[in-house]
């Protein structure tokens, strides 16, 4: 694999894009468009105050779009861009990875914590 090297405004992207809840939020919003309250639903441990801040985020870096929806009362709701959407294919692997390889990680994760009590 070739060497790729960022610099840091590369670095801030990836921090952003890999942080507790952007990519999970990407992949609901990959499916369709939703409502902050419906996002909330779908990922239910998030609190509301990182939910705005992981959107902000991703609004700002051109991966997803804020609409208004014209109903009564105006909703609001979270679009991905083209740009976020070419993130699909990427995002849907980093999470099917994790979720077939949870059960190493954990035992890795004990296996080294064992080794640090052991000494």
């Amino acid at each position: 694999m070739p060497e790729v090297e960022l610099n840091g405004a590369g670095r801030q992207l990836l921090d952003q894009l890999f942080d507790k809840w952007s990519l999970l939020v990407l992949a609901a919003l990959c499916d369709r468009p939703r409502r902050f309250n419906e996002l909330r639903q779908h990922m239910p441990a998030v609190t509301p105050k990182s939910l705005t801040a992981c959107l902000r985020r991703l609004e700002r870096n051109g991966m997803v779009e804020r609409a208004v929806v014209s109903t009564d009362p105006v909703a609001i709701e979270y679009r991905i861009t083209p740009l976020g959407r070419t993130l699909r294919s990427p995002v849907h692997a980093v999470l099917e990875w994790a979720a077939a390889h949870l059960d190493a990680v954990e035992a890795a994760r004990c296996h080294y914590d064992q080794r640090r009590v052991d000494k």
